[in-house]
Parts: structure tokens; sequence; C-alpha cells
């Protein structure tokens, strides 16, 4: 259990919030890295812990990181630890007196806390657990309403609800430094947002998505498959310049049918702006245009520091583009004529990530990041079958699961170079050689879960398709 570094640098233990697992450890490294820090786990790592200990950061690099995680719950400055009373006694006496003393002085206040995960002690207990700390040289009052320092004693017992050991596998005690930014996840949450449509993404996951793509005050973050908005508010909460664009010109003028419950049609001021000025960042909206993402519109050149977005899954909302008859299998007779164009046509998921992936590389600045979701059916899913570009750096690659067959990836992507011929060479080629195109059939495979029994589904529902 050797955790302590050289004492030149203090530890900092993380407290991790136990939903979207896999997306914690991006998460962090993504914001060390606004920081120019690296993440560096120690030799007992677990990644599914909900403790994590930072080596080589600064306290104002774990204040940075808890003013915009969603992933962690707390974060206290690491005095000591053990898997018994007595080896978590003998590490507290290891630490320095000069980084203790600040905060033990006689004008002082404190409190100390006990969490247990996986595991509920009483009152008494807890009490118990706090006297057996009566070594430590505590010299000011405890107040336990409004304490000027807070110290925690906190115990892991595992994850296993099932199997709960009568002591914990490990103890720490540390000084709390801040909360990470949970609150975020209710006071954004589409249930009050006043503009929502029936696939808005979900507000932890967006703010999730903004902070893997290293969102920052004054960058300019564009959302190809806008929709309702959602991952604007969650950048321009960060400060950053925020458009987007979607094909659905209701959307993207707030018309027609509404998606909330009791409400028949759209209020005449029921946009993304108004999302973003319930929120009160509203000085951070660019615009929003009705553009199909297959087509081009933008200048040629670097332009965004950070693409986000949930393409159209085919799902709730279906995959289309703009279309002309000399795309159309059909001949022109059917359509009542030659001068006859068709206002859309299929857009195979496959093509939706090769037109993005593209349009990324070209479009983002360098050391810019495309963020999105990668809809795969789980038997086949391996991989290889993740879109790759020969300017593009893949950083993470994470696992939401939403059936017993069917899951989406968030994906996460850096731009390493700008585009040169032999790229575009190497990706005609490897269009006409894919070994995969299995994205194209998801929407079948995603229904042939629920119609396989009788009809009924397998328990499970897609909660977000394209925002």
């Amino acid at each position: 259990m050797a955790l302590h570094c050289s004492r030149a640098c203090k530890q900092y233990l993380l407290h991790l919030a136990q939903d979207n697992i896999e997306f914690r450890l991006p998460e962090i490294k993504a914001l060390l890295s606004l920081r120019g820090k690296q993440f560096c786990p120690t030799e007992n790592f677990k990644e599914r812990s909900p403790f994590w200990v930072l080596n080589n950061v600064s306290e104002d690099d774990v204040l940075s990181i808890m003013g915009r995680t969603v992933c962690a719950k707390s974060v206290f400055e690491l005095w000591g630890h053990g898997r018994t009373p007595s080896e978590l006694q003998a590490s507290l006496q290891k630490y320095p007196a000069d980084d203790m003393a600040p905060f033990i002085q006689k004008e002082s206040t404190y409190k100390i806390n006990v969490y247990t995960f996986n595991k509920t002690l009483v009152f008494k207990d807890r009490i118990k657990k706090i006297d057996a700390l009566e070594f430590l040289p505590f010299q000011g009052k405890v107040n336990l309403k409004n304490p000027e320092h807070i110290f925690c004693l906190l115990e892991d017992y595992g994850s296993d609800p099932n199997n709960i050991p009568d002591e914990p596998f490990c103890v720490y005690f540390g000084r709390w430094i801040a909360d990470g930014q949970r609150v975020l996840i209710r006071s954004h949450s589409v249930k009050t947002r006043h503009f929502i449509g029936n696939t808005s993404m979900d507000a932890g996951l967006s703010f999730i998505m903004a902070n893997h793509a290293r969102v920052k005050a004054h960058d300019l973050v564009f959302d190809p498959f806008v929709g309702t908005g959602s991952l604007l508010v969650a950048c321009s909460h960060f400060g950053a310049y925020v458009c987007g664009t979607d094909i659905d010109y209701n959307t993207i003028h707030g018309i027609g049918k509404a998606s909330r419950k009791n409400q028949k049609w759209r209020g005449p001021d029921e946009n993304i702006r108004a999302n973003l000025r319930q929120y009160e960042t509203e000085q951070f909206y660019v615009d929003v245009l009705v553009s199909d993402s297959s087509k081009a519109i933008w200048r040629q050149g670097p332009l965004f520091d950070a693409i986000i977005t949930d393409p159209p899954y085919g799902i709730r909302e279906s995959t289309r583009r703009t279309g002309s008859q000399k795309e159309s299998s059909k001949p022109a007779e059917d359509f009542g004529g030659e001068s006859h164009v068709p206002v859309s046509m299929a857009y195979h998921l496959s093509d939706i990530f090769s037109d993005l992936l593209s349009f990324a590389a070209h479009c983002l600045v360098i050391g810019g990041r495309l963020v999105y979701w990668l809809p795969v059916y789980r038997p086949e899913y391996r991989e290889e079958i993740v879109p790759l570009h020969p300017c593009l750096r893949l950083v993470s690659n994470c696992e939401q699961t939403l059936s017993s067959h069917t899951s989406r990836r968030l994906i996460t992507m850096e731009k390493m170079k700008e585009v040169e011929d032999s790229d575009k060479q190497a990706l005609v080629l490897e269009s006409r050689f894919s070994p995969y195109q299995g994205h194209n059939a998801f929407r079948e495979k995603y229904f042939s879960g629920i119609t396989k029994r009788s009809g009924k589904s397998d328990g499970s529902t897609l909660v977000n398709g394209s925002d």
C-alpha cells in the first residue's frame, strides 16, 4: 500500500461517483492535460475504485479539476492511509508537521466526517472511529456547523454489496479541499429545460463530453447535429462560443409539435438560444443553421477548437441527407418529370462517421478534439470497427450500454496534423476495402431485441439518439 511519493509533492485523494464509470478516467486525464499535467497512477490503481490517488499535482491543479468535473464528488489532501487502524496511525505520524501546522492551530475550528463506501455505520460507531484519531495534534476547537477546516476519514469496503467485509480494504484520512460539479446534473436537467426534443442529451453526459473535448473559455465549438442544443448548453457553461447545424428546419427554428408531456405545440420562444438564456450564457451563442452535414458549407482550413456531437442513429431520428435526381437509383419518370429533385435520401451511418472525421480533420485546429457517439451492435463489436483518420489520434473509447445487445461508444479524437494529399489517397483506398459496414444495419439490429420475444422489449430503451 505504498501510495506516498516524495514529500516534495503532496498527494490528493479523489472520491469518485459510481455512475458513468468508464467515462471517469478520460475526463480526469483531459482536465489534467488542460493544466499541462499527466495522470500518474499508483502501483495498486484500480480504475473502478471510488478512490484514486493523484500524484505530481498541486492544490491549484486539483481545484481546477473540481471546478469542472461531474465524475468526481470531492478531493482531499491525503494525510495518511492504511489497511488497519495501526497502519493508518503510522502513516499519519509520518506526515510532515510543517504541512499539517496551518490547519491545527489553536485559533482554528474544524470538524471530522466519516464516510464509508459500500457499508453503513451507525452513529455510535462513527464516533468511535473519530475518537480513535485522538493522537492527531489538533489544537483548535470543534465546530460542526461552520468550521474553517473539514477533515474526512474515508473507508473502502469494496464494490460487492452481497459480500461486505467486516473491516475495510483501505482507510484514508485527509483534508477536504473542494467538491466537484455534480450539482450541474440537477441544475441543467432536461426536465426543467425550456426547449427540449425527443433525443435531448442528458445533462451529465453533455458535461462529460465537453470535458473530454477540453472545452475552455473563448474556444469556438461546433455541433453538426445540434438538435435542441444540449451540447451547446454544456460548452457555453465553460465559456466557449458555440454554434451548430441541423438538417431539421423545425428543430432549428423551434416550431412544430412539442416533445414535452401535455403540450401539443412548441411556444414562440422555444429554441436553442432561449436555452442558453435560461442558464445565463446567451453571450456565448454564435448561431445555428439549417444545413446538411454531408455538404461542405465552411471555408477550408482550421476553424473550430472542438467538435462535439451525437449523430442520429436511425432509431428516434432518421438518418437523412439532401439528395438530387442524379444520386437517386430511381428513374426520372418515377419522380413525375426530369425537373424533380428528391427532398432527402438515406444517409448511411458509415457515411456519417466518414464525413464527420473528414470534416474534423479539415476544420479542427491542431490539438482540437472531436467527441462523438458511435452506436454498435455488441456481439459484433471489436476495436477495428471504430472509424479512424490519418490526421486524428484516438484518445479514448468508452462504452454506455443501451440494451443486452446494443451500446454506444463515446469516441474522443485529437487532431495531430493537417490533411495532406497522401492522407486523402489512403482514405479512398480504405473506403473501398473497409472490413466493416455493420453500422449501417444498427437500426435493424437494435429493434431485433424488441421483436424477438413476441414483440416484447428486453427491458432497455434508447434514451438519447441525436442531440
